[in-house]
């Protein structure tokens, strides 16, 4: 009989979760930078937040929330998540903190779930204690149902106000969009209760659901809040082309399906007209389409050079973009990172001025960006 001793068999499971100190070395444009891997082997990991600590929280589509601490990726996940559903593009999606966390401990996920009447996006809040979620509430759930498992979109972002912004995909099924009294392909501002937030453009409104803030919006998987204007910022997916970045005002119809630079996945045109009166035309777009996930304002002092720079994650062309503004105006598209040939889900400005970004595949990473050495 072999006999192996207690540090033996730990040895496996400190490999498995310690964090990789390699940093590896790329050419972003003109700035040299080193990607630490942070930690790995997250199933299909969709977003990331920091905590006050310096701990990182991050979701996996698979269901899980995992917590980084001193670098190191804690191998059991918290428990207490609310009920949810995996499948296709549905899944665990957001997390962000409460703006007061340091007082109330409160964060919120979005997340899909299914009942006997299929599947729809919902956010709930909880009280985090570093370990375990407990008062778990459902504060937002998109309805009507849906049959299909795509386009749940779920970004969340707090404004100055502390309104609770949120974002549902046409879940494939694109006249939805357009239809205000079904929460599906739009943004929806809420109080942290649940309520409509005060101030909603459509409050008076009966055809229009009161939560909503704008509409047409196809899938937006990222979003996050101008660092001088305090405006929410987006992008969304197009079909094949015309992805699109947008500022969120309130009242705004962003065209899908009226209006698109893309084409059908089979190659059938959806609408002949890019733009038409009393739609919100798109600051910048891409076609072909690369797939937008993640965005970030960078405001760190790492890179000096990116200062007010906006970062966008690319799931189906593999590489992080920086997009230079002039105001509202994108001057310039500058692609990064393309050797990684990793999909990248999730970009997050971190509080010491790094960028931090997740990548999406069933071995996911979570990377630390910093000037290299």
């Amino acid at each position: 009989m072999t006999i192996r001793s207690p540090l033996l068999l730990l040895i496996p499971l400190l490999l498995h979760n310690t964090a990789v100190d390699a940093a590896d070395v790329y050419e972003a444009g003109s700035v040299r930078v080193q990607l630490a891997v942070i930690a790995k082997n997250l199933e299909h990991p969709w977003s990331l937040t920091f905590l006050p600590d310096g701990s990182q929280l991050v979701t996996e589509r698979a269901g899980r929330l995992r917590v980084i601490r001193d670098g190191t990726l804690v191998r059991e996940a918290v428990t207490g998540l609310p009920e949810l559903a995996v499948a296709g593009q549905g899944g665990l999606l957001d997390v962000i903190l409460h703006p007061e966390f340091d007082d109330n401990q409160t964060l919120f996920l979005s997340y899909a779930h299914r009942n006997s009447n299929s599947m729809t996006t919902r956010v709930a809040k909880a009280r985090f204690d570093g370990k375990d979620l407990s008062n778990v509430e459902v504060i937002f759930e998109a309805l009507p149902r849906g049959k299909t498992t795509r386009h749940f979109a779920g970004r969340m972002v707090f404004d100055p106000e502390g309104h609770l912004y949120i974002s549902v995909g046409d879940r494939g099924e694109k006249d939805r969009a357009q239809n205000t009294r079904d929460d599906a392909g739009g943004v929806h501002r809420i109080k942290i209760n649940g309520e409509p937030a005060p101030g909603n453009p459509f409050l008076n409104n009966s055809d229009v659901n009161d939560s909503f803030f704008t509409y047409g919006n196809r899938n937006i998987q990222g979003m996050t809040l101008h660092p001088k204007t305090g405006e929410v910022w987006s992008h969304e997916h197009g079909p094949r082309g015309g992805d699109e970045v947008n500022i969120i005002r309130a009242g705004n119809d962003y065209g899908w399906p009226k209006v698109t630079y893309g084409i059908a996945y089979s190659g059938v045109p959806i609408s002949s007209k890019t733009t038409m009166a009393g739609v919100t035309d798109p600051l910048y777009y891409w076609d072909p389409s690369i797939a937008p996930s993640g965005m970030a304002f960078y405001t760190g002092d790492l890179f000096p050079e990116w200062q007010g720079d906006l970062f966008v994650g690319a799931l189906k062309m593999r590489k992080l973009v920086r997009l230079s503004l002039d105001g509202e105006n994108v001057t310039n598209a500058e692609d990064l990172l393309t050797g990684l040939n990793e999909r990248i889900r999730d970009v997050r400005m971190g509080p010491k001025g790094a960028l931090w970004l997740l990548t999406d595949s069933a071995k996911g990473k979570v990377y630390r960006m910093t000037p290299a050495k």
